[in-house]
Parts: C-alpha cells; sequence; structure tokens
C-alpha cells in the first residue's frame, strides 16, 4: 500500500501537479531558471542550469503538533 501511495506521488509530481494532503502538507515542483553562480572551493564563475525542484509545505496541524 505505502508504495502504491509513492508510486502515484512521484507519478503525480513529474507531471508537474502539485500533491496536497490533508493535515500533513503540500508538495509542488517549481522551475528554476538558469542563473550564474560561483564554484565555492575555486571562485570560478559558472553558470547554473534551469531545473525543476520538489518544494514541501506542511499544513499547520502538522506544525501544531510537532511544536507542541
Amino acid at each position: 500500500m505505502v508504495e502504491l501511495v509513492f508510486s502515484i506521488l512521484k507519478d503525480t509530481l513529474e507531471q508537474g501537479e502539485e500533491v496536497k494532503m490533508s493535515g500533513f502538507g503540500k508538495f509542488t515542483v517549481k522551475e528554476k531558471n538558469s542563473r550564474n553562480g560561483r564554484n565555492p572551493v575555486t571562485g570560478e564563475a559558472m553558470t547554473i542550469e534551469a531545473r525543476r525542484i520538489l518544494t514541501f509545505k506542511p499544513s499547520a496541524c502538522l506544525k501544531e503538533r510537532i511544536n507542541s
């Protein structure tokens, strides 16, 4: 059952849709544009490629339970 839930979660996020779990939180995929950056070790300038990132925002219920 857990594997099925994770499979559905991954498939939905791959399609760029958000997943909202009542009482738990919301997973969303955001697009980040390419940008100029710097290698922290060498100081060399470089371009950071555009990419998609996964974000999670916990629900108020979850935050409350964690902090109480």
